[in-house]
């Protein structure tokens, strides 16, 4: 961005630290930043944290390359040139120290780059493996696909930089060579993804036809509109970049040396940029509104009933010590019958866990895909906790039709969330 004007590095700048609030704001809501812990749930191995850690890290990266190139460029301004009219200030005229951050911010960029690389390099090997798996036991980590995935996001994390590198003794060639292999690469991934997103429909047809449930085929069906969506906006983050990165190796310029499709090519870019990294966040934490409305309502249950049993044991208490009670004292079990009746009201739990028979964790159970009672149970501290009725969530249910309906659909598309929640083998845990 050294020779486009400041408004564009402004509406780079503006957008990208726009996300990077709603990127907070959205893993907030999805689980108050647990899933950014290093260990948490199952999935939590090696796998999960190179996806999740690189997506993150990329986004912080790009806001420092913009930011940066916005405050020195709106401190030099425009420039009046003899031949070329009112541009903006070339970098030759900047100071020492304003030179000396060109490098850096483009490191930056490329970097982030790199790493935005490897996000959309294993959704396209993820789901090709997925569309092409012929068999239900295939596994993964052990495919042609895996290992393209991470073969691919080595060159890139390693790439990108070593093409700023060696380009770095000239500004506007470092910029025109770090845009052209990125974009080249990127705008390869997104074509890529065009025979999936045309052979997805009839997938999901092949998923109905294996009588998977509906949860599963409906949540398969949002992944894909939301990646109609983004492939979208990929195609206008990557094409002006591609422009613009040709037209700059160029050993004469048609569209660099004019300031309206400069600009126009670069703020058409960091809109797709925005938008396309937006979904992909909603497709990597995707929150479940069902899910956050039971766990507030199960908090404020539990906060009921904790102030419930303390009011209930400083009012017997205050009983006794008053000397107000009868000089008979009621048995332990009926004192206990009175305490419980009157003061803990029947509560209905949710189960989220309910584990099948490919994953032996609790080993199998024989669930109700409706309901499910539990009798009454006295607990360790001798209170009496009565009987409640289990209701099967969405996610319980399809993991019990799993276990209930066996065909050659994989395992991965029943128990498909997020690209981030795949099962990693035992080499990745040692």
């Amino acid at each position: 961005m050294a020779h486009m004007s400041p408004a564009v590095n402004l509406v780079w700048a503006t957008l990208t630290i726009m996300f990077e609030f709603f990127l907070i704001y959205h893993l907030w809501s999805f689980d108050r930043f647990k899933s950014l812990k290093w260990n948490h749930g199952q999935y939590s191995g090696p796998f999960k944290r190179v996806m999740t850690y690189s997506y993150l890290t990329s986004i912080p990266l790009i806001i420092i390359y913009a930011v940066g190139f916005t405050i020195i460029k709106y401190s030099y301004g425009f420039t009046v040139i003899p031949g070329l009219g009112i541009t903006p200030t070339p970098y030759e005229l900047w100071s020492d120290s304003a030179r000396s951050a060109i490098l850096p911010l483009y490191l930056c960029f490329s970097v982030a780059w790199g790493l935005e690389t490897v996000t959309h390099l294993e959704e396209l090997c993820f789901w090709l493996f997925l569309v092409h798996s012929s068999s239900g036991k295939q596994d993964w980590f052990r495919s042609l696909y895996f290992k393209t995935w991470a073969i691919g996001s080595g060159i890139a994390v390693i790439g990108m930089p070593l093409v700023t590198t060696f380009t770095r003794h000239d500004p506007y060639k470092c910029e025109s060579y770090t845009f052209l292999a990125g974009s080249l690469g990127s705008l390869s991934l997104t074509i890529w993804f065009l025979p999936i997103l045309w052979a997805f429909p009839t997938f999901l047809e092949s998923l109905k036809q294996a009588d998977v449930d509906m949860n599963t085929i409906a949540r398969l069906t949002k992944f894909h509109e939301l990646n109609c969506i983004r492939i979208l906006f990929r195609f206008l983050f990557t094409v002006p970049l591609v422009i613009l990165a040709i037209d700059g190796v160029r050993p004469h310029q048609h569209i660099n040396d004019k300031m309206f499709p400069t600009d126009l090519l670069g703020m058409i870019a960091v809109i797709g940029c925005v938008v396309s990294s937006g979904i992909t966040l909603v497709i990597f934490f995707p929150r479940s509104i069902k899910g956050e409305i039971s766990s507030r309502e199960a908090a404020r249950e539990r906060h009921q009933l904790s102030k419930s049993k303390t009011f209930s044991e400083n009012h017997i208490n205050g009983q006794r010590r008053g000397q107000h009670m009868s000089a008979y004292e009621l048995p332990r079990y009926e004192a206990e019958d009175l305490d419980l009746y009157t003061f803990r009201p029947t509560q209905n739990i949710v189960i989220d866990d309910i584990e099948d028979e490919e994953n032996p964790k609790y080993g199998p159970r024989d669930v109700s895909p409706s309901l499910s009672l539990q009798p009454n149970r006295r607990t360790k501290d001798g209170d009496i906790q009565l009987g409640t009725v289990f209701t099967l969530t969405d996610d319980a249910l399809s993991r019990h039709n799993t276990a209930l309906r066996k065909s050659n659909v994989h395992h991965l598309v029943r128990n498909w969330r997020s690209p981030l929640e795949i099962g990693e083998p035992p080499l990745w845990h040692r």
